[in-house]
């Protein structure tokens, strides 16, 4: 009957891979691997506190940007509703007097172009 080996033998004993490729890491890099591993761990906590950081600005910033745009939206709206009621005004100004096309007119083409600018 013979013997199948699944994994290598030293004198009865099988060896583990991995500690072979331990025992090769040790020769090569010696007392640096503590060193390295340790440098490798500083590097790796700083680039998480780094991202924390910059998750961390990106919601702030998200957070100002949105408020600008909901600003800037009222103020646009207000702005709007300011020219309406002034063209409003001019339009029952215009319809008590005369209506003067040309006066109609420049006043629409003011109004088009304050939209046009905001």
């Amino acid at each position: 009957m013979a013997k199948e080996k699944n994994h290598p033998e030293t004198n009865g004993t099988s060896v583990d891979p991995t500690s072979k490729i331990e025992a090769i890491k040790n020769l090569i890099f010696g007392e640096n691997i503590q060193e390295y591993n340790t440098e490798f761990e500083a590097v790796k906590k700083d680039i998480t506190q780094k991202k924390k950081e910059l998750e961390a600005l990106i919601e702030d910033t998200r957070t100002e940007l949105m408020q600008t745009i909901d600003n800037l939206g009222t103020d646009v709206n207000i702005r709007i509703t300011e020219l309406e009621n002034s063209l409003q005004d001019k339009a029952d100004t215009l319809d008590q007097k005369k209506v003067d096309r040309s006066t109609l007119g420049k006043l629409l083409i003011q109004l088009g172009e304050k939209i046009k600018d905001k």
